[in-house]
């Protein structure tokens, strides 16, 4: 043994591979927080484009199938082309619709349509179908009913709740006729499907009228308030509010015939 005494070996400094150590997993999480950053935004560009392009195709297929059964071989443009004519079919049904429309216009065509009216008026069963399905495409389709074509704002089912409507028209007959003020008609859809709901008559001067259009307010619904449209309002009317949420809970409001509300406690 040498006269100084050997001394024991150090154990070398961790510092600074903890900190290399700590350096690398942050640039690892960072990395891997990008990429599936990256990932989601790719999803949220393509799924929308891919699911738009995939059910236009199957409608189109669909229109060509059914449409290339009623014309023969001889007549059928892919009997004699070497490949397919996918939008054939709709093109077609598309002619044909505006050729039947422009002949409905005419006079013969507005004398036949009349006949046809009045034949299936007669007929038990069908007349009520028939009556029901015109009615309908009347309302949807007609220029001079642009009513429907609003979005509003209607308190229900309580107080203080307010959920969105659909103006489908005015009221009419017997519901109007029992109630004193003017009320509308007024379709309350679901969610997320708002091919189904509830119709409501409500006092035209109770509706709030929102500034976002039909297809708007539709997404809206399906989506559960997940797509929320843009309010295109200006400035100064944005910063005034037209409704309230606040509600009495100890209080109920009887309307009178002269619209003075009193407030009754419900302890009574």
């Amino acid at each position: 043994m040498t006269p100084e005494e050997e001394k024991p070996a150090m154990p070398a400094d961790d510092g600074d591979d903890g900190a290399d150590s700590t350096k690398g997993g942050s640039i690892k999480k960072g990395l891997g927080a990008k990429l599936r950053a990256y990932f989601f935004a790719g999803i949220l560009v393509t799924a929308p484009i891919s699911i738009t392009v995939y059910l236009a195709w199957l409608f189109i297929h669909f229109v060509d199938t059914k449409v290339a059964r009623l014309f023969p071989a001889q007549y059928n443009p892919e009997t004699y082309l070497p490949f397919a004519t996918p939008g054939l079919g709709l093109l077609i049904v598309v002619a044909a619709m505006t050729v039947i429309g422009w002949l409905a216009a005419s006079f013969l065509g507005r004398f036949f349509h009349r006949m046809i009216d009045h034949v299936l008026a007669k007929v038990p069963v069908i007349r009520g179908i028939y009556g029901t399905v015109k009615q309908i495409f009347e309302t949807i389709l007609a220029q001079r009913s642009n009513a429907f074509r609003e979005a509003v704002l209607v308190e229900y089912p309580r107080r203080g709740i307010w959920a969105i409507g659909f103006i489908t028209g005015r009221t009419e007959g017997e519901v109007q006729n029992i109630t004193e003020e003017e009320t509308v008609n007024v379709f309350l859809p679901t969610t997320p499907n708002p091919t189904s709901g509830f119709l409501l008559f409500v006092p035209r001067k109770e509706l709030v009228r929102l500034s976002m259009t039909v297809e708007e307010a539709i997404k809206m619904v399906i989506s559960g308030g997940i797509v929320t449209p843009p309010d295109r309002r200006s400035p100064a009317e944005k910063k005034r509010p037209k409704v309230s949420a606040a509600t009495y809970e100890e209080v109920d409001i009887l309307r009178e015939r002269d619209r003075v509300q009193m407030l009754v406690s419900r302890k009574d």
